[in-house]
């Protein structure tokens, strides 16, 4: 398992963070207060903070909450269809090793830190690595991270499936909380912070696996099986044939072949025939897609970006913003009017 080293530059906190600390009984606003931040922080999912403000946060969850297994309870307690939009995707992926690599993509569009994956014999080590000079990541953060991952292969397979162990950097709590939740042996006072997973459990497959599911949670995507299944030319094939695989980072020209039952060559010249070019139509299937999830009530800006297939927030920014001369944000605000 590999992930591109594509980062963010600031952090970004989803509507589900703020409403999984109601969950836990802690104001959002009261969580800002005491990581001296503004309150309206919790009103706006656009707001890019760096590390320092982020860990200030997971600070104060854990210093209000006086729990140490604040960060877990926050994915435990939290239903499915009440996290992130990308959790969701997760738990509908094929396996769990694929649900593992959407939610580490979405998460390098996050927050400048990665999920790191390294194989060892039979054993799969999850670590979280952060640019050179960034303070060491709070306990409570780490903690979620993992749960997270651990959440969306207990979804996911329906099974309790259990690390090997999990070494974690935080001295021994009070409570057996975290040894009861990941159900193996828990290593405290570690030097690093290291999720150990059996290899063969990534192979496990997810009974609701849904390849279409973004077909039926967008009307978008549904309006792209039409077209493809329409009269249209082969460009508006090949873009409706983009918006459906790009929501699992399948982009690239072999792929859009495939599904189209023409070889890479063959698709090009017939592209070139109607004065177009694979990356014409890329760009144009990412706009227009772009455009009608941002009409979707519930989809944050950066899940758009994490679905038309941006490695980072920035990058997606640019590119609406040369097609539409407005930001995202600006564009879905003067459209408000027409969400559904």
């Amino acid at each position: 398992m590999t992930t591109k080293n594509v980062l963010s530059s600031g952090c970004q906190l989803p509507q589900s963070f703020w409403q999984a600390l109601v969950q836990l009984r802690l104001e959002p606003a009261a969580v800002l207060r005491h990581a001296n931040l503004p309150e309206s922080w919790c009103l706006d999912d656009t707001v890019v903070m760096s590390p320092s403000q982020l860990f200030a946060i997971w600070d104060a969850v854990e210093a209000l909450s006086g729990d140490a297994t604040s960060g877990i309870r926050m994915v435990t307690e939290t239903s499915t269809s009440k996290h992130m939009l990308a959790f969701l995707a997760a738990t509908y992926a094929a396996d769990f090793r694929d649900g593992l690599t959407r939610l580490a993509r979405f998460k390098r569009m996050c927050s400048p830190d990665r999920l790191c994956f390294e194989k060892e014999g039979e054993q799969l080590i999850v670590t979280v690595e952060w640019p050179v000079g960034t303070p060491p990541e709070p306990y409570i953060a780490v903690e979620a991270s993992f749960a997270l991952l651990l959440e969306v292969g207990r979804r996911g397979t329906g099974k309790h499936i259990l690390p090997v162990s999990v070494d974690l950097r935080r001295t021994p709590p009070a409570s057996s909380h975290h040894g009861e939740f990941f159900g193996c042996p828990v290593r405290f006072g570690a030097q690093r912070d290291r999720l150990v997973l059996n290899s063969t459990d990534l192979d496990l497959p997810f009974p609701a696996h849904n390849p279409e599911l973004l077909r039926m949670l967008t009307p978008a995507l549904a309006s792209a099986v039409d077209d493809i299944e329409s009269h249209a030319s082969l460009s508006a094939r090949v873009k409706a044939t983009l918006k459906l695989m790009m929501t699992a980072g399948r982009t690239d020209i072999g792929s859009v072949a495939r599904e189209l039952a023409l070889s890479p060559r063959t698709l090009q010249r017939k592209i070139a025939a109607e004065g177009k070019t694979f990356r014409v139509l890329l760009a144009e299937a990412r706009n227009e897609l772009s455009r009608e999830l941002l009409n979707v009530r519930g989809i944050e800006v950066k899940e758009v970006a994490y679905l038309v297939g941006y490695q980072d927030t920035n990058s997606f920014y640019r590119a609406f913003r040369g097609q539409e001369k407005v930001t995202p944000g600006t564009w879905r605000r003067a459209h408000r009017s027409k969400l559904t």
